[in-house]
């Protein structure tokens, strides 16, 4: 049995149940990303096509990517069975967790904190997650990539000041490599299974769902500082990372007419395309 087609036969709770249950205690209270990240990752499901492309204004390359991603023909499916239980998470993310707990946070941290500040707590944030990128660039073979990181990762580290600055872009002209499980399943042949909204998570497959987890695991300082530090560092990350888009995300949100479907068909688009690159 392919294990794409298992995917598409378990039920909702209990995809619910591996995603949440593995991913959530790991990250432990990632209230509302990614991005990618994955996204990124970011990490609020509900503000259409910056969710879609990790919380995050998009890229020259999401949009690249996305682009690719419409054109590839038979290569993406919008395969959404359980569409109706989706849309209630998708509004519950966005009209009850971002709208009353998340954006007024955002708003605040915005108010306090100067764009140059919040740009640097992202850039920390996302120096940590070298691990699930080297390992993730190493198991396609992408051994180019894995390098990248982990220079990226020494350079910020210490020139950087701990990641605050992207000194490896911006004096050395290293580029990101970033890759995630959920791609890296991918290349491997698994199919995305059915398209997921899960409560307090970003929109994913059941593949790239299980590939979350994953990465969660390979983020290095939950291991090391105890659980009420983890759940602060999180909850910084997390509302940092909407201050840095709240314009973006109300330009998107007043301009969309069926956001659930546009955030559902960027998600899948990008994801399509970044597994063929």
């Amino acid at each position: 049995m392919k294990i794409s087609s298992l995917f598409s036969r378990m039920s909702i709770p209990t995809l619910a149940a591996i995603v949440i249950g593995f991913g959530v205690p790991l990250l432990t209270v990632n209230v509302a990303h990614t991005q990618d990240e994955a996204v990124t990752d970011g990490n609020e499901a509900g503000m259409a096509m910056a969710q879609a492309t990790g919380d995050k204004e998009p890229t020259k390359a999401d949009t690249m990517a996305m682009a690719e991603g419409s054109a590839a023909g038979g290569d993406f499916v919008e395969y959404d069975p359980w569409e109706s239980f989706n849309e209630k998470m998708f509004w519950f993310n966005r009209e009850v967790l971002d709208r009353f707990v998340l954006k007024p946070a955002a708003t605040a941290w915005n108010f306090v904190l100067p764009d140059p500040a919040q740009r640097g707590i992202h850039n920390v944030f996302d120096n940590l997650a070298v691990v699930r990128r080297v390992v993730n660039n190493a198991l396609q073979l992408k051994f180019a990539g894995a390098a990248k990181e982990a220079a990226r990762f020494t350079i910020n580290s210490t020139i950087g000041v701990v990641g605050f600055f992207d000194v490896a872009k911006e004096g050395f002209g290293i580029d990101q490599s970033d890759e995630d499980t959920g791609q890296t399943f991918g290349v491997w042949g698994i199919g995305p299974g059915p398209f997921l909204v899960l409560p307090f998570l970003p929109p994913l497959t059941v593949r790239d769902g299980i590939g979350y987890a994953f990465d969660v695991a390979m983020t290095p300082y939950i291991y090391f500082i105890p659980w009420y530090a983890s759940i602060g560092s999180t909850a910084t990350n997390m509302v940092n990372e909407r201050s840095l888009n709240l314009d973006y995300f109300e330009r998107v949100s007043e301009s969309t007419v069926d956001l659930y479907g546009a955030v559902r068909n960027a998600y899948l688009q990008r994801r399509a395309a970044s597994i063929r690159r």
